[in-house]
């Protein structure tokens, strides 16, 4: 028979990851839908109740999202412009209902192709921190998950929470996301960029993340070397190329051709370099 816990502390979660292999449940919106007309047997682990998950922190060095931060918090938490970008993409994530519940965290640990989260954390340079009863590590996001709904999360392991270092003074953002309408939809492209203002008014550093386009989403690191020491203006968009966009292989499926993403893909590079250039 499956049992259900939801233990009040780390330490207690931990050690129950420790004895048996168990599911991991924070706001259950992909969990229970994609268990809609079948028995619920996973041995649970309801992290809910730990309170110490729940908070956005301002470390000094660096901002913590709690692993129980709803994407609604991360909309209404007063946070500079380096997370405007995923502000936006947390009022795309499903509707209202959606929000409230779903975390950043378990976004990330689903480990979609089309994960809004995924492209801003990427840009943002985030460690994803986890932990188990006797050992703790970070690890960069982009080697955190390895594969379409696959990451490097031992059995016993729990994400505790996502670090992201403080860029530079003036550092500003962006996310895009193209589906088949505005509004609770599925991604077919997204494409995220953080900016770093250099004090002479270049690019210090850009880095651009794309998503909905491989089986994780992938950095434009040739487009990101291309760009530093550019001015910031609405013309560094006139620096991308289709071979900026070559670590990508989006695939056919039902919300469009790879043809199609790689050419949307192309022109929501632009249009945030264009957005970012101008902010």
């Amino acid at each position: 028979m499956a049992s259900y816990l939801r233990p009040r502390d780390l330490d207690s979660a931990l050690a129950a990851m420790a004895d048996a292999p168990r599911t991991i449940v924070a706001g259950g919106t992909d969990y229970y839908p994609a268990r809609v007309g079948k028995p619920l047997d996973d041995d649970v682990l309801d992290v809910t109740g730990i309170d110490s998950l729940k908070a956005i922190e301002d470390l000094g060095d660096r901002w913590r999202i709690g692993a129980l931060v709803t994407w609604t918090q991360a909309i209404e938490a007063k946070l500079p412009p380096m997370f405007d970008g995923l502000k936006r993409a947390a009022r795309e994530v499903g509707g209202v209902q959606v929000q409230n519940s779903g975390t950043v965290v378990g976004n990330i640990c689903n480990a979609s192709p089309a994960a809004d989260g995924v492209p801003n954390l990427l840009a943002l340079d985030a460690e994803i921190e986890l932990a188990s009863r006797d050992t703790a590590r970070s690890v960069p996001i982009g080697e955190f998950i390895t594969g379409n709904r696959q990451t490097v999360r031992a059995r016993d392991e729990i994400v505790t929470g996502i670090s992201v270092p403080k860029p530079a003074e003036g550092t500003t953002s962006s996310f895009l996301k193209l589906g088949a309408r505005h509004y609770l939809v599925i991604s077919i492209v997204m494409t995220a960029g953080v900016l770093e203002p250099a004090p002479d008014g270049t690019v210090s550093s850009l880095r651009l993340a794309v998503g909905s386009c491989s089986a994780v989403a992938r950095r434009l690191d040739s487009l990101e070397d291309a760009l530093r020491g550019r001015p910031i203006d609405a013309g560094l968009q006139d620096a991308v190329a289709e071979e900026h966009l070559a670590v990508l292989s989006p695939i056919d499926d039902v919300r469009g051709t790879g043809e199609y993403r790689m050419d949307a893909a192309l022109t929501l590079v632009r249009r945030t370099l264009a957005e970012l250039g101008s902010a």
